[in-house]
């Protein structure tokens, strides 16, 4: 029992079994964006002075630069999964889709890319 009726059996019409994992995935990087965001918001506020020079200095600390560089893909993978959603919810033409996801999958890797080199160059620029 459980997979539907027996016309939406024959016709193919049952569950994907695929939303269960989105849904996972979704409160995993939620959670993760909670923990990363909390972490840095504290170490932020923390700082004694939030000149140019005390956030550089503070973000190529190895601490800060970890959990930037962990927590900055985790934002864009959470973001990326939620406008897919969305995309599979809304778009019902088959190109529009696999267009909305291409560009979906590049702009998260690029956003992820950026921000992880970015951390990176001030945190190698840092220990220099």
């Amino acid at each position: 029992m459980g997979d539907g009726t027996e016309l939406g059996r024959v016709r193919g019409l049952g569950s994907a079994r695929h939303g269960a994992h989105h849904w996972m995935l979704q409160r995993f990087t939620a959670v993760g964006n909670i923990l990363g965001g909390l972490f840095l918001a504290f170490s932020f506020a923390l700082q004694p002075t939030h000149d140019f020079a005390a956030m550089k200095d503070w973000v190529a600390s190895p601490v800060p630069a970890l959990v930037l560089a962990l927590w900055l893909p985790n934002v864009f993978w959470h973001a990326r999964h939620g406008l897919q959603i969305l995309v599979d919810d809304y778009v019902h033409d088959a190109g529009n889709h696999l267009a909305l996801t291409i560009v979906l999958n590049i702009l998260a890797i690029a956003g992820a890319g950026l921000g992880v080199l970015s951390v990176l160059r001030l945190a190698l620029a840092g220990a220099a």
